[in-house]
């Protein structure tokens, strides 16, 4: 068995949709995880211990609310980070 945050996977996927149709984004990994980790900070988490509590995790996170304050917490997180990224300065990525 494994604790699992499936709210932590949920993000990741959304911010690479997002990464995927917005190339203007940083898609450096630094800019990745500090988008991620401020939207975790500001979601529910949702813990789970089996395979069974991920499956219905995620048919709960099908919840048209829960894909809105993921999408929202992802799109101000990338206001923040995009305003004030801490990737290296010799990163291609600036």
């Amino acid at each position: 068995m494994l604790l699992k945050n499936v709210t932590q996977d949920i993000v990741f996927e959304k911010l690479g949709e997002i990464l995927r149709c917005h190339p203007e984004i940083c898609p450096c990994a630094r800019c990745q995880l500090d988008i991620a980790a401020i939207a975790l900070n500001h979601l529910q988490p949702r813990y789970v211990v089996t395979d069974l509590g991920e499956v219905m995790t995620r048919t709960g996170s099908l919840d048209a609310q829960i894909s809105v304050d993921t999408m929202l917490e992802l799109t101000k997180a990338i206001a923040i980070v995009s305003r004030f990224p801490r990737h290296a300065e010799n990163s291609d990525h600036k």
